[in-house]
C-alpha cells in the first residue's frame, strides 16, 4: 500500500513513532535535569557564582604579670598582582597606580614586576588531582592550558590602613589577602618558655601550643559575588561573619626578673664554657613562676623551623631535662628525717670514715672526715656519709614516702606540656630498686628529676611545708570574661615547725659554706650540689652539673631560685659555677622588690669589707 505523495504509511507510521519517542526521550531528560538533578545544578552554579574566604581571627597577646605584652599579633595584609587578570593596559596600569600607592613605590617598579612574571610561564599540569593523582584539568573542565602567568607577591607586611584601603577597592587582578603577624615587644625574652606559632598561626611549641585554644580565636568567613573569571563583582552581594579574637594570656612571669636572669644565665655559661643551663624563680607561698630560663635557646623573630637539627632548640629544658640533683636533695633526706622525729639539727653522728654499704664505700665529696657533727653541720659539710646514716634512721619505707609527698617521680600539673615525670626506684619496682638506692638516693644520685621538680619541692620545704602546684598562668582575658587561675594546694609536707627549722639550717650553709651564695646586706638560705652525670655503664668522668637552690628573705621567703649550669669546663663545684649566679640574681630581686636589708646581716657584712 502506497500515499498519494509515494511514502509508504508503514514507512510513515515509523518514522512518526521514532519521533513520537526522540520527543519522549527529550521531555524525560529535561525533566530528569530540571527536578531530578535541579539541586544539584544549583549548587554547582551557585558554587561558580559564589565564594567565599577566611577572615583570620586575632590571636591574643601574652603578656607578663603586669601586663606587659611578650607577644602580640598584628593585622598585616600579603598582597600580590595576577598577570592573568589585566591583560590589558587600561586594567594592568589601574592595579599598578593602586598598589604602588599603598606600598609607596614607584609604578614603574611594580609594573616590571607584573611584566617579568607574565612573560613566565608556570604549566598548570604540575597541579594534580587529589582524586586521581593525574594532571588537573584546565579552567574550562578539559585538557590543561599549556601554562599561565605566575602571580607576582609584592609584599605580606602591609600596614593594616593602607591595605585596609586597597582591599575596600576591590581592584580586578589586586589580590590581597589579611595575614596576622606575631611580634615580640621584649626581643628573645622567654623563648623557649612562649614558643612559636606555625605558618599557619597554630601554635607549635610552649605557652602558644599549651594555650592554642585560648589564644587563637575563631576565624571569620566573607562570601562574596565573582565573575566568569573568579574575580569579586565590584558592586556584588558580599557578607562577612566577624572572627572572634583570641582572649589574652597574662602570665605569672615578672619581665624585668626573666630579663636579669636571662642575662645571669648566659654570662655564666660563657665564662665557664657550659654547654647549657636552667634557672627558675619561683614565689614560695603561691607556686607561681616568676621566671623561667633555659639554654640552648632560638630566635623568636627567625625561628629555626625548617632545620631538623635544630629541634633541640625549642625544648623548654627547664620541664623536660631530667638530671640527678645532687646535694641539694639533701634537703628531702634531712626535712623528711626531722618531720618524723628521727633527728633534730643537733642530733650528732660519728663521721669517721667512709660509709660501707653492701660492698661499696661510700665517700665525701673531698674525702675529708668530720668527726662528730650534727645534722646543721653535715648540711653545711654537705656530708654524703651524714646523708646515708640519716637516710638510715628515717628507714626505706618512710624515705620513698616522703620522697613521693614532695612529688618526685610525677608531673608537678603545671599546665606546660612536655614536662617530664622524673625517675624514682622504689622497693615497689622488683628487679629494679636494689638496697644501696637508699643510700646512694639520699644524697640526690641514683635517681632524676626536672628543675621545676626540685624548685617546687624546696619551695615546700621553706614555705611553712605546704607542696604548691607550680603555675605560669595567672589570667586568661576574653573579651567577654577573665579567669583568674588560683594557687593550688597539693598536700602538707611538713610541719609549719619543721619549715622553720630547715630555713635556719640553711641560713647557715649560706653563713658558714657556701660563702659565694651570699647576698650582702640579706639573711638568705641555700643548698649547692654538684652531680655527676651518668653514661651508659657508669657515671662520666670529669662531667658534672653544678646547681644551687635557695630563698630570701630569710624572716619571710618571697623568692626560691634554682640554677643549674650543665658540664662547666672550669669547675665542677656547685659552690663555685652556681653559687655566685643566685648571689647575683637574688640580690637583683630583692633591690627591685624594695625589701630593705637585714640589720644583722647589714653589720655583718660592712664588718667583712671595711
Amino acid at each position: 500500500m502506497h500515499s498519494r505523495n509515494g511514502i509508504s504509511p508503514w514507512r510513515l507510521i515509523v518514522v512518526l513513532v521514532a519521533l513520537a519517542g526522540c520527543t519522549l526521550a527529550l521531555v524525560g531528560r529535561i525533566g530528569y535535569l530540571q527536578i531530578i538533578q535541579h539541586d544539584e545544578f544549583v549548587q554547582q552554579a551557585g558554587e561558580n557564582h559564589w565564594s567565599s574566604a577566611p577572615i583570620p581571627a586575632h590571636r591574643g597577646a601574652i603578656k607578663d604579670r603586669d601586663g606587659n605584652p611578650l607577644a602580640i599579633s598584628i593585622a598585616r595584609w600579603e598582597v600580590a598582582i595576577d598577570p592573568s587578570k589585566v591583560t590589558t593596559k587600561l586594567q594592568r596600569d589601574r592595579a599598578v597606580a593602586a598598589v604602588a600607592k599603598a606600598l609607596g613605590q614607584a609604578p614603574s617598579t611594580i609594573e616590571a614586576a607584573v611584566v617579568s612574571a607574565a612573560a613566565e610561564r608556570q604549566p598548570v599540569a604540575l597541579v594534580q588531582s587529589v582524586e586521581t593523582g593525574a594532571p588537573a584539568p584546565g579552567p574550562t573542565g578539559g585538557a590543561p592550558e599549556e601554562a599561565l602567568p605566575r602571580p607576582v607577591m609584592l609584599t605580606q607586611t602591609l600596614d593594616y590602613g593602607a591595605g585596609k584601603v586597597l582591599a575596600d577597592m576591590r581592584i580586578p587582578g589586586v589580590m590581597i589577602q589579611e595575614r596576622i603577624q606575631r611580634m615580640y615587644p621584649e626581643g628573645n625574652l622567654a623563648a623557649t618558655l612562649l614558643g612559636i606559632t606555625g605558618r599557619d598561626k597554630i601554635g607549635l611549641t610552649g605557652v602558644e601550643a599549651d594555650f592554642d585554644r585560648d589564644l587563637a580565636g575563631v576565624e571569620g568567613k566573607l562570601v562574596f559575588e565573582r565573575d566568569s573569571i573568579g574575580d569579586p563583582i565590584p558592586l556584588g552581594y558580599r557578607s562577612e561573619t566577624r572572627p572572634k579574637a583570641g582572649a589574652d594570656l597574662v602570665l605569672t612571669i615578672d619581665r624585668y626578673i626573666q630579663r636579669f636572669v636571662e642575662r645571669e644565665l648566659d654570662a655564666a655559661l660563657k665564662k665557664h664554657e657550659a654547654t647549657g643551663g636552667s634557672i627558675i624563680v619561683m614565689q614560695p607561698q603561691t607556686g607561681a613562676i616568676l621566671a623561667m630560663a633555659s639554654r640552648p635557646s632560638f630566635d623568636l623573630r627567625n625561628p629555626p623551623v625548617d632545620d631538623p637539627d635544630a629541634v633541640e632548640l625549642f625544648r623548654n629544658r627547664a620541664i623536660t631535662d631530667l638530671y640527678e640533683p645532687g646535694s641539694t636533695f639533701k634537703l628531702i633526706t634531712m626535712s623528711s628525717a626531722i618531720n618524723e622525729g628521727v633527728v633534730t639539727p643537733d642530733t650528732t653522728y660519728n663521721d669517721d670514715g667512709p660509709a660501707i654499704k653492701y660492698g661499696v664505700a661510700i665517700q665525701t665529696w673531698d674525702y675529708h672526715h668530720y668527726g662528730e657533727e650534727s645534722m646543721t653541720e653535715l648540711l653545711i659539710h654537705s656530708n654524703n656519709v651524714g646523708a646515708v646514716w640519716v637516710s638510715d634512721q628515717l628507714g626505706t619505707d618512710k624515705f620513698y614516702e616522703y620522697v613521693q609527698k614532695f612529688g618526685f617521680g610525677q608531673p608537678t600539673n603545671s599546665g606546660l606540656s612536655g614536662e617530664a615525670s622524673g625517675s624514682v626506684r622504689t622497693p615497689k619496682d622488683e628487679g629494679k630498686w636494689w638496697p644501696i638506692d637508699l643510700a646512694t638516693n639520699s644524697f640526690g644520685q641514683g635517681l632524676s628529676v626536672t628543675p621545676l621538680q626540685l624548685v617546687t619541692a624546696v619551695s615546700s620545704v621553706v614555705n611553712g611545708g605546704t607542696l604548691m602546684r607550680p603555675y605560669i598562668v595567672q589570667r586568661i582575658e576574653s573579651p567577654n570574661e577573665t579567669r583568674t587561675i588560683q594557687p593550688t594546694e597539693v598536700r602538707r609536707v611538713l610541719t609549719p615547725e619543721v619549715s622553720q627549722t630547715m630555713r635556719d639550717m640553711m641560713l647557715q650553709v649560706a653563713e658558714q659554706g657556701s660563702i659565694a651564695a651570699q647576698v650582702s646586706g640579706f639573711k638568705v638560705g641555700v643548698k649547692t650540689g654538684t652531680a655527676s652525670v651518668p653514661g651508659a655503664t657508669s657515671y662520666t668522668p670529669d662531667t658534672t652539673i653544678a646547681s644551687i637552690v635557695g630563698f630570701a628573705p630569710y624572716q619571710n621567703p618571697r623568692a626560691v631560685v634554682l640554677v643549674k649550669i650543665d658540664h662547666p669546663q672550669d669547675s665542677p663545684w656547685g659552690g663555685v659555677v652556681a653559687a655566685p649566679v643566685f648571689s647575683n640574681i637574688m640580690r637583683e630581686i630583692l633591690v627591685y622588690w624594695r625589701i630593705p636589708p637585714s640589720h644583722s646581716a647589714l653589720v655583718k657584712s660592712i664588718g667583712q669589707n671595711p
